[in-house]
This record gives C-alpha cells, structure tokens and sequence, in this order.
C-alpha cells in the first residue's frame, strides 16, 4: 500500500481502519518525563507515534494490569503526533532526557549515535520466544556494525507494489484485468474506463507518488541511487532515472497524462483520493503477507478492491526496519524494558486487547484463534497493530478463509530476498552532496513520475543537475561500501 506512514493499516490482517494522525504528548509536568520505580513495581515511559485511541485509559488499565502480573512492570505510555515525532524525538534524544522504550526515530543515525542500547545479546535473553518468531529478514536488515539495535514488529517482512482497481467500477463496465502485470498492461483497461467515466480520475496519484520498479534502494525511493534486483552485472549502485526500464514508464507516464488517464494536477495535489471514495478507478499500494491479498485493503476502503502485483515481493532493510522499538541507551532499566517487550510480542491475550479493543465491547472469541467483531469495534477505540506487536499471534476474523493464512505463510517462505537485505549505507562521508542531490530531486522528481513532463526533454536536466549535485562522488562511496557490506556478509 502506497506512502506506508499513512496507509500503515496494511501491515496486518485484521484492522479495518488504521490510518495514523496526529496525537500531542500530554505530559502533565517535566518530572514525571522518567522511568522509576513504584515500590517494587517498575514503571517504564514509553514513546509512541500516532494516534492516541479515545479509550486509552481503559485499555491501558486492562493491559498493565496484565503486565505487572507477569513481569512486575507498568507502562506508561505517550503518544506522539506524526507531524511532531521526528522533531520531538530528536530534542528528547539530543537532550539525553531519560525514557526507557521509543517507536525507533531514524534508526540506522541514531544507533550509530550511540542513541540506542545493543539488544544483540540482551533480546535473545530477555525477549526469547518472541525472539525466536522474527524472521531473519528483520534481524539482518536491523543488523548495524554487527549489533542489533532494535525489537521489531513481526508484520509485513515483505512488501511488492500492486496495481489496485476499484472493483465496483470493473464489474459495472465488465472490464478485464486478468493480464495485467506491469504498469503497461494496465493502459487498455484506463482507456476503456475513460471513455465511460471521464470525469473520474482512471489512475488516482498526486504529488508524493514515485514509480515503482523491481529495485531496491539504499537511501528510500526518493533518492536516485537503486540496485536492480535481477541484473546481471553483479549488485552495482544505479541511478534508476537512468535505467532504461524505469525511463521506459517515465515515458509511458507522459503519454497516460496527455491522454488524460492521469489527474491534471497530480505534480501539485498534496492531498490524495481516499481509499473509502468513489473517486478513483486505478491506484497504486504496497501490499505484504498480513493484507492476507487485498482483505485488509478492502476492509479499509469499505468496498471490494482488486489487485495486480507488478513487482516482486521482496524482503528488504526498509520492510525489515518498519516498525521499530528501540531501548534508550540512557535507560536504567534495560532488561526491564527488553522482557516487557518480549511480553507484549508473545503474550495474545495482551496484544490483542490493544490491537483490537476491549475484549466483550468490541470483539469475542469464536475459536482458539478466532474473534467476531461486535457493534463496540470502532475505528479509533484500539491501537494500530502495525506498530505494537508480533501480528502473528494476533487473532483473525471469523469471515478470513483458513486459505488465506496458509497463503500468508507460503508467500513468506517463498518471498525473495534483496540483494542488499542489511546494508545500511553511511552518509557521512558524502552529506554535503547528498543534502545537494535531495534539492534538485524536490525539483524534478513530482512532474517526471507523474508524467507532467516529457523526460526525454527532462531526464538529460535532471541527469546534468544530479552530476552537478556530487552524484558521481556518492555513488562511488556507496558503491564502496555496499562491496566491503557484500565480502563481510557472505
């Protein structure tokens, strides 16, 4: 599901709506901004991001109560909005104010920075069997210098990009997606849904929306540097702006925005079509094994959707790194914080009261793993299981076919795995230039992928600026790096 911090709700099976929107820190006063001690009690202070559920006290009671019967623990627990985390988190880690558990914060940075404790040993003591249930996709992409930094949540260790169609739209014009399989095979089928719905966008994309290809990307999607993962030159750094298949659907781009199967504003909307509406035929998602096929999709939109895979699913560092918890290096209470960890993500009976709600009022048992939504299941009355715990041990719904979880299984076992799974490249040799080549992407970047522009009047501009910018002097430093990262990890 496309841009992941707003459509996080993919990363599991079982939620309707997740989506993640601003929640302010409440803290009533500076002294109570560290983790102590309430007689024998532990109480750890814990950092957040999204959204605080409307009925947070009573979820938090019910749990802590759970958690201090079975480790001793209580947690307090803050939110933090999106648009203040990345600000907030960095104060708090700069100021070396004392927490004890955070939602990681630019990851790879900060535990180079000495922000983070090494779980390397502490994890597999403290937090075992939920250790011992991650894929090593995640330990290996959350691998930094040989030390492991972070508790991941055990979600969608692998993602592909689909092609996502409006399915009352296909069966109200009996339109045929079968054979779609690329970005190209989806041009016949916007045509014939432009020539009956004019008005109504045939692919749904706005300003943030990038191409996608089977790359994987050292530095995210935004950046031009890329590894291709079927080539056959050995693994060398690209620039995927250069490639000739990736050109080829930049210019296939131009030709839907001409041909009006693309919005007129797409380079400047900020504000995107609703998955929930009616307003759109054809979309780009990110989908992994926890979306269970398009159910979660679906779920979420209020409708049925379909989907057409156009890249591999693939295990990759950013899959692998998507839901972080971290342990603060200033922490007094590490093993605490590692155990309760390792409680939340081996212990159902505790996750799922957060995940989803208050067992009785929003969900009851149907089987050993089985619930049944009742009326008190509300959007905003549960935390977002993307970002809590191990969506393994989470319990399904009773309307999920059993096919589906032994699908979720086989895909995973089957998924590819990236060439470069683990590499975390170190800017520091090169920031200036990297700083340089991020401004002359905000420029070209928006109008090229969506089409608003010619790229073979564009490309050589961009290409002449990215030179320009020091891409020459970064690539080979990430090129260095990726091969001493290669020889070490065989």
């Amino acid at each position: 599901m496309k841009h992941v911090k707003k459509f996080l709700f993919a990363s599991t099976a079982i939620v309707a709506t997740l989506a993640l929107t601003a929640c302010g820190g409440d803290k009533k006063a500076d002294d109570k901004k560290s983790s102590g001690k309430d007689g024998d009690v532990t109480t750890l202070l814990m950092y957040q991001i999204g959204d605080k559920p409307e009925n947070y006290d009573e979820l938090m009671s019910i749990a802590n109560k759970q958690i201090e019967e079975a480790i001793n623990v209580k947690v307090d627990l803050q939110y933090i909005g999106w648009g203040d985390w990345d600000k907030k988190m960095s104060t708090i880690i700069a100021s070396g104010e004392n927490y004890d558990i955070s939602f990681a914060s630019n990851y790879v940075a900060n535990a180079q920075k000495g922000a983070y404790a090494d779980l390397t040993e502490l994890a597999p003591k403290y937090a075992k069997d939920a250790y011992e249930q991650l894929d090593e996709a995640y330990i290996k992409g959350n691998t930094i210098d040989g030390k492991l930094y972070a508790f991941p949540v055990n979600g969608n260790v692998y993602g592909q990009q689909v092609l996502t169609f409006n399915k009352e739209y296909l069966d109200k014009y009996n339109l045929n997606i079968d054979d779609v399989k690329s970005y190209a095979d989806a041009e016949k089928v916007l045509k014939e849904f432009h020539e009956k719905e004019p008005n109504i966008a045939p692919f749904a994309i706005g300003q943030s929306f990038q191409l996608s290809g089977d790359y994987d990307y050292p530095l995210g999607k935004e950046y031009p540097f890329a590894v291709k993962n079927d080539s056959k030159d050995g693994i060398k750094i690209i620039n995927q702006y250069d490639d000739s298949e990736f050109v080829s659907n930049l210019e296939l781009m131009h030709k839907w925005y001409e041909d009006k199967l693309i919005p007129t504003d797409a380079s400047t909307n900020t504000t995107g079509y609703p998955l929930e509406g009616n307003t759109w035929f054809m979309r780009e998602e990110t989908q992994g094994p926890m979306d269970y096929g398009d159910t979660i999709l679906s779920n979420a939109a209020g409708h049925p959707l379909v989907s057409k895979a156009i890249t591999k699913p693939l295990k990759t560092t950013a899959q692998a790194q998507m839901a972080n918890f971290v342990v603060s290096n200033v922490s007094k209470n590490k093993e605490k914080s590692v155990e309760f960890l390792g409680l939340l993500n081996s212990d159902p009976t505790l996750l799922n009261g957060l995940v989803w709600g208050v067992e009785g009022e929003a969900w009851e048992k149907v089987g050993d793993n089985r619930i049944k939504l009742l009326d008190g299941y509300k959007p905003n009355m549960h935390m977002a299981a993307w970002n809590t715990g191990n969506n393994m041990i989470l319990y399904t719904q009773d309307t999920l076919p059993e096919e589906k979880i032994k699908e979720r299984d086989e895909s995973i076992k089957n998924a590819e795995v990236s060439p470069i799974l683990g590499f975390n490249f170190n800017t520091a040799p090169v920031k200036t230039e990297i700083t340089n080549i991020a401004n002359v992407m905000n420029r070209y970047k928006a109008s090229l992928n969506t089409g608003t522009v010619d790229p073979k009047e564009t490309l050589p501009k961009l290409n002449k600026d990215l030179e320009t910018a020091g891409w020459d002097k970064v690539q080979k430093e990430m090129q260095s790096q990726l091969d001493d990262f290669l020889k070490t990890s065989k």
